[in-house]
């Protein structure tokens, strides 16, 4: 094995995947989610640098071409498993984290049968597209929750009737109610359309991977 730059660099993604998770075991809410958040798109950041350091100095490895996809999976599966776990378990956010969870398991059974042939199943340009539509729609879904208990902290206290006039205009906006909840319903709706596409995208990929394995899954051969 050799232990480069761009190999420890998905090392260190991989090892943040679990830790996304652990936020929230050791912090309360809303630094959880802003720990969370600052973790996973500094992992997400490395997914760019160490494929780009590996081609640009020549230092593709079978480590790291096997490390790769897993530490992508590991950060997506962990950081949905969180984000749902943390919801109101809405169908629109369980529904395309669903579709999502089950490709990923899906394709790795796939290539894991083929073993040797494996080959087949290559990364394509919509596959990556995919990988990065899904951790820019997570990054925006922790953002919404540090806008939501934000919210929650500036309204500790106050009547429903009080917050609605706040949010009205009807009275001064001293702790910054209605900045905190437009970012959270913003961020709230941008990650919820994000996250479909990302589906929409995962779906796609994944026939598109069964398509190719399918000539291998005939028997006799």
């Amino acid at each position: 094995m050799t232990w480069n730059i761009p190999n420890i660099l998905t090392t260190i993604r991989l090892l943040a995947a679990p830790g996304v998770a652990v936020m929230f075991l050791y912090f309360n809410r809303p630094y959880a989610d802003w720990f969370a958040l600052v973790l996973f798109v500094s992992a997400a950041i490395t997914d760019w640098f160490d494929g780009y350091l590996a081609r640009a100095w020549k230092q593709t490895t079978k480590l790291g071409a096997m490390l790769d996809p897993i530490a992508d999976k590991a950060m997506v599966v962990i950081a949905l498993m969180v984000i749902v776990g943390y919801s109101s378990m809405s169908p629109w956010l369980v529904l395309p984290a669903t579709v999502i969870l089950f490709r990923e398991v899906f394709v790795s059974g796939l290539r894991e049968y083929l073993g040797d042939t494996a080959g087949t199943l290559k990364v394509t340009k919509l596959a990556k597209w995919k990988t990065t539509t899904q951790m820019i729609a997570i990054a925006v879904l922790f953002a919404q929750g540090v806008f939501e208990h934000y919210f929650g902290m500036s309204s500790f206290g106050m009547d429903d009737a009080l917050i609605i006039d706040v949010l009205a205009g009807a009275e001064e906006d001293v702790n910054g109610l209605r900045w905190k909840v437009t970012g959270m319903v913003w961020a709230g709706y941008a990650g919820l359309w994000l996250l479909w596409l990302a589906a929409a995208l995962t779906f796609i990929t994944g026939i598109d991977y069964f398509n190719k394995a399918t000539p291998h899954l005939k028997d006799g051969e």
